[in-house]
C-alpha cells in the first residue's frame, strides 16, 4: 500500500468483500456479487460451502437439543438450514450461535403446527447462557438463615450470573422442555397449564428447578435492585397466598443468587 492509498477505501472494499462471501457462502441460491465471481465458479468453492453450512447446522441442533427431540433431526436440520441463510455466525464459538432461534421459530411456518417451540427453544437458549455464564459462588443459605428479620428485610439479592429464569403463562413449557433434556421421560400429555422456570449454575451442573408466577416476580424484582421486602410485595402481587419462608429456601437450595447487599433500614 502506497503512503497515498485511502485507508478508509481499502477497508470498504475488504467490507464489501467479507459481506459478498459470506452472503453468497451460506446461500447458493443467491447470484454471485462481481467481487466474488470468479471465486464461487471454482469447484471447490461448492466444497467449502457444503463444509461451513453442514457445521453451522450441526451447531443449530446441538444447541437445541430439547427441539431437536420434540421435531426429529430431518426437520430440525431442514428448519436450522434456513435459520442458517437468515442469521448466520457472528461468533467463531459456535456454542454461542442461535441467540435468535427461538424468535426465528415463532415465524417460520412450518412450525406453527408446534406453538410451544419457540419457548422451548428458549430454554434451550437459556441452557447455554447458564453454561457458559461466568463462575460464580452462590449465597450459602446459612448466611440469610443468620439474619434478623429486619435486616433481611433491608437486604438486596443480586440473581446469581448463571441463573435465567422464565414464566410461561400460556402453556406448560417448562415441563415440554424438561422432559426433552437428554435422557428424560417425556410426557407427552403434560397437564396444560402455565408454568416457569429457574436455570442456574451454582455449583458448575447447569440444574433447573419449576418456579411459579410468584418466585418469578420475585426473581425480576431482585434482578431490577429492589429490597427483599419490595421483591416479597412483587410476588405476593401475583398471587394473594405466598409461602415466603418455602420460596425463600427453594430459591437458595437452587443456588438462585450470587451476591447480598444490605441497606439502612
Amino acid at each position: 500500500m502506497s503512503a497515498t492509498t485511502p485507508v478508509v477505501a481499502v477497508n470498504s472494499d475488504l467490507a464489501r468483500f467479507q459481506d459478498a462471501f459470506a452472503r453468497t457462502l451460506l446461500d447458493s441460491s443467491a447470484p454471485p456479487d462481481a467481487h466474488i465471481a470468479n471465486l464461487v465458479s471454482q469447484p471447490a468453492f461448492a466444497v467449502y460451502r457444503n463444509t461451513v453450512m453442514k457445521g453451522c447446522i450441526d451447531a443449530v441442533q446441538a444447541n437445541f437439543p430439547a427441539v431437536t427431540r420434540l421435531v426429529g433431526e430431518e426437520w430440525m436440520r431442514a428448519a436450522a438450514a434456513d435459520y442458517v441463510r437468515t442469521a448466520p455466525p457472528t461468533d467463531p464459538a459456535l456454542l454461542h450461535y442461535g441467540a435468535s432461534f427461538a424468535d426465528f421459530l415463532a415465524h417460520f411456518e412450518p412450525a406453527a403446527e408446534f406453538p410451544y417451540l419457540p419457548g422451548v427453544a428458549r430454554l434451550d437458549r437459556c441452557w447455554i447462557e447458564a453454561h457458559t455464564a461466568t463462575d460464580e459462588n452462590a449465597i450459602d443459605p446459612a448466611v440469610l438463615a443468620a439474619l434478623a428479620p429486619e435486616r433481611l428485610a433491608n437486604a438486596i439479592l443480586r440473581p446469581h450470573a448463571a441463573a435465567r429464569w422464565a414464566w410461561f403463562p400460556g402453556a406448560p413449557i417448562y415441563n415440554i422442555w424438561s422432559g426433552n433434556r437428554g435422557d428424560a421421560a417425556f410426557d407427552s400429555q403434560p397437564v396444560w397449564k402455565a408454568d416457569g422456570v429457574l436455570i442456574t449454575r451454582p455449583r458448575n451442573v447447569v440444574t433447573w428447578i419449576e418456579l411459579d408466577a410468584a418466585g418469578y416476580a420475585f426473581m425480576d424484582a431482585c434482578a431490577a435492585g429492589l429490597t427483599v421486602a419490595d421483591a416479597a410485595d412483587a410476588a405476593l402481587a401475583t398471587h394473594g397466598e405466598v409461602d415466603f419462608a418455602r420460596m425463600m429456601s427453594a430459591l437458595m437450595t437452587a443456588g438462585a443468587f450470587g451476591a447480598i447487599r444490605h441497606t439502612a433500614a
